[in-house]
């Protein structure tokens, strides 16, 4: 009977150790989680997260090097032209085109692979950029060096300044910053919904030439001859010359009038049929910068000019701003 009995109770015991064997384990609560790495979670490098930064460390900036709990070791320095920053204790190391706080993980490396430190936590604050202006040159009303401390939209460093003049061209030239910096050639277009999405960036270090638009003349008996920019998209035609000069008067001779042309060097002369353009028989004829548009007078008046006449009359005719 007590035999029975212990045969029974091992039975039990090794049905319970077998039971445990293939139980699952248990898992920790969700707050015992550990964290995971930078790598795990997809985290940006520190080369990464230096790309996305506004403004990148670059030479003559001053910075403010600190560390905890080592305030002997900090320092307000300069960035060299080499790129390079010179600390007590670490020497050369170079920071530029590196985000501050990419520039405090080198530097912690630096003194925690020399021995000097053992958990080196440092900072790195910017206290002035070097770069910080933007040069905005050519058809605006206030060109030279505009204060930008954080990228700011074209529109933004045009208002700055004092905005276009009335013969700016609408093509514009961004120079980035640096010796390799890319350039950009932007069309700013009249029309206030497409300027305003645009969304054209310019950066401290960058350049923005602005150039003088290209100018159409109208001559003779118009009713305002003088020269007018090609502000509406870099574009014109000759009838929107001639209406932008208010028209060919009633004395004007419209079948002879003439568009005169520079031609790799070589000035041209080229009947127009201005009277079958207006009556839609013959298709409108665009214009290049520099082009002359000169309406004759009629025979009673006509005074007859030659292609230097014309072009010497170009020269000292007046500029009208369209609006």
């Amino acid at each position: 009977m007590l035999s029975h009995n212990f045969a029974a109770g091992c039975a039990l015991l090794a049905c319970l150790s077998l039971a445990a064997a293939q139980a699952p384990a248990p898992q920790p609560p969700p707050s015992a989680a550990l964290p995971a790495t930078p790598a795990a979670a997809g985290a940006p490098s520190p080369g990464a997260a230096a790309t996305r930064e506004s403004l990148l460390i670059g030479p003559g900036d001053l910075l403010h090097v600190s560390f905890l709990r080592e305030p002997e070791l900090d320092q307000h320095i300069r960035v060299l032209d080499s790129g390079d920053i010179v600390l007590a204790l670490a020497g050369r190391i170079s920071v530029k085109g590196l985000a501050p706080a990419a520039a405090a993980l080198r530097i912690a490396d630096r003194y925690r692979d020399g021995g000097f430190l053992l958990h080196p936590v440092v900072t790195v604050f910017v206290e002035e950029y070097a770069t910080e202006t933007v040069t905005v040159l050519g058809q605006v009303r206030h060109p030279g060096n505009v204060h930008l401390e954080s990228p700011r939209t074209l529109i933004d460093v045009l208002a700055l300044a004092g905005g276009l003049t009335e013969v700016a061209d609408r093509h514009i030239v961004i120079q980035r910053g640096g010796p390799q910096g890319e350039r950009l050639h932007v069309f700013l277009s009249n029309g206030a919904d497409a300027a305003l999405n645009a969304n054209i960036v310019v950066r401290p270090g960058d350049t923005v030439l602005v150039p003088r638009a290209g100018i159409v003349y109208v001559l003779g008996d118009v009713a305002r001859p003088g020269g007018y920019p090609m502000q509406n998209d870099s574009r014109m035609t000759v009838l929107q010359a001639i209406a932008l000069a208010s028209g060919a008067s009633k004395t004007a001779s419209e079948k002879h009038v003439r568009l005169v042309r520079n031609v790799d060097g070589i000035t041209q002369s080229i009947n127009l049929p201005l009277r079958d353009m207006e009556r839609g028989r013959q298709p409108d004829v665009p214009l290049r910068a520099d082009d002359i548009l000169y309406v004759p007078f009629s025979l009673a008046r006509n005074i007859s000019l030659g292609i230097a006449g014309i072009t010497a009359a170009a020269s000292s005719a007046l500029i009208y701003a369209t609006h």
